[in-house]
């Protein structure tokens, strides 16, 4: 094989596998015009089983309309033949075989339309149901696309932010850790304060009866007493 026949032939190939990821990467919207196509066939079949139905019914007219004529011309041979109008009875007779005739083709006409409106209803209905199926079948794919959407927009949206999270959390840590560590600090304060600061003084004294608060005690209870006697003095 020449290099210029194995160029074309990938070439072709590329073309081929080409035009069939275009067909999958539209296969909902081509299934969807397809439907669309199947229900503009079905319309103009209906338009054409109204036409049918429409010649069928003009037929039945014109073979009412043959009738009345072969009736009518009927009565007038008969009228002929008992005038001893044989000739003229013949002449009649003629039309009448005539307009036989030509009832004979309408009613065939007749039968033929009458056939196509019962076949052309059954195919008209059994395409509506398969159009009913494929549009069902649409609104599925099309759901399940939506969904396949959404988990690879999650997914991805999952997969980008994934550092960022990352990121987040190590920041809420350190904060946590801060504070943490503020709060250690404002403990051991304490702790040294009451150790080694005035309140560790204090408590001292206080051990030691030492202090306003040593004898705050006493003090109360000589106020309170003091109050009483006062009210016993006033009373006697």
């Amino acid at each position: 094989m020449s290099v210029f026949s194995k160029i074309l032939t990938a070439l072709k190939g590329s073309a081929r596998e080409i035009g069939e990821s275009v067909v999958d990467a539209n296969a909902t919207r081509i299934y969807e015009q397809e439907i669309h196509e199947s229900k503009a066939a079905l319309a103009r079949a209906k338009q054409d089983l109204t036409l049918v139905m429409a010649q069928e019914k003009a037929a039945e007219r014109e073979i009412e309309r043959l009738e009345r004529e072969i009736t009518r011309f009927e009565e007038h041979a008969l009228a002929a033949l008992d005038k001893a109008e044989d000739h003229l009875a013949g002449d009649v007779a003629s039309r009448i075989a005539e307009l036989e005739a030509e009832h004979t083709a309408q009613q065939r006409a007749q039968a033929d339309f009458a056939q196509h409106i019962v076949n052309l209803k059954d195919l008209i209905r059994q395409a509506e149901t398969r159009v009913r199926e494929h549009e069902r079948e649409l609104a599925v794919a099309k759901t399940t696309e939506s969904v396949y959407r959404a988990t690879e927009s999650i997914s991805q949206s999952m997969g980008s932010g994934a550092s960022k999270l990352g990121g987040a959390r190590e920041s809420l840590e350190r904060i946590k850790e801060r504070h943490t560590l503020m709060a250690d600090r404002m403990k051991a304060a304490e702790e040294l304060d009451a150790e080694f600061g005035n309140k560790a003084l204090e408590r001292k004294l206080a051990a030691a009866g030492i202090g306003e608060d040593a004898n705050r005690k006493e003090a109360v209870l000589a106020r309170l007493k003091a109050r009483r006697d006062a009210g016993s003095e006033r009373i006697e």
